[in-house]
């Protein structure tokens, strides 16, 4: 069987930066244990799976890391909306449904493309032991239910400095551990870590900006900001809060076409 494959790179706007995600399009769903083979096979942070769909979204879509089918993942969203649109002159926007966080819109938005994501406000409470194996001296800290972490540092050296003890962090499970600070050239930069869900730290992270936009659009005063997620690819977002939506704004580059061979 051979499954028509591409590799992306989003959040990005030339090859080996932002974070990559393999798409892959699917005629029916394959059993999940396949799914999951086929993602860990990749061994990139997300493979994301698209089926056909009717009705409110043109394609149903669910996303594997190498170890965990996630809930909401914002850059292989972003990817897929790459791929299909390139391919769909006669589509403005494309929509995903997806399993855990309604419908996805990837729609085109000058040279990149605006992804619509739900906004999940994370709630002040303290995190010792998280905060501990983060590491630094975080002014704030945050939960939101689901698995996500928020910590807040003063600046973006803070971040940068950051060096986690990933093992301890894995042993808390599939948590998405989010850094976050003021930024330096963008008004906020943050790194994010996934041990537990096979991914020590990630590049570029949508699902993490869908869970602290609502924190910084409160904090700087305005709904609108620029992000930078501060890793080793780093990648630029425009972030808009528009009441219980994150829109994020970012490009994306192909960077392999192909086939997966099952």
């Amino acid at each position: 069987m051979k499954l028509p494959f591409t590799q992306v790179d989003a959040f990005a706007t030339r090859a080996f930066a932002g974070n990559p995600a393999a798409v892959i399009l699917l005629e029916a769903w394959l059993d999940d244990r396949t799914l999951q083979a086929i993602g860990a096979e990749n061994n990139l942070a997300e493979t994301a799976f698209l089926v056909p769909a009717s009705g409110d979204a043109d394609y149903e879509l669910r996303w594997f890391t190498p170890t965990v089918e996630v809930v909401l993942c914002g850059h292989a969203t972003l990817a897929s909306g790459h791929v299909i649109l390139g391919t769909r002159p006669d589509l403005g926007a494309a929509r995903f449904r997806t399993r855990h966080a309604g419908i996805l819109r990837v729609e085109r938005r000058g040279e990149g493309y605006a992804l619509d994501l739900p906004a999940w406000a994370a709630a002040p409470r303290p995190l010792p032991e998280i905060a501990a194996g983060i590491g630094g001296s975080p002014v704030a800290t945050l939960w939101r239910e689901g698995g996500y972490a928020v910590l807040v540092y003063d600046n973006e050296a803070a971040i940068r400095a950051l060096a986690p003890d990933l093992r301890a962090l894995a042993a808390r499970g599939d948590i998405l551990f989010i850094a976050t600070a003021p930024g330096e050239a963008t008004d906020v930069v943050s790194r994010v870590f996934a041990p537990g869900a096979g991914i020590d730290e990630d590049p570029v992270t949508g699902s993490a900006h869908a869970v602290i936009a609502p924190y910084w659009a409160e904090r700087l005063g305005r709904s609108d900001f620029t992000a930078f997620q501060a890793s080793a690819r780093g990648g630029h977002l425009g972030c808009r809060l528009r009441g219980d939506r994150v829109v994020l704004e970012g490009a994306c580059v192909t960077v392999i076409e192909g086939s997966f061979l099952l």
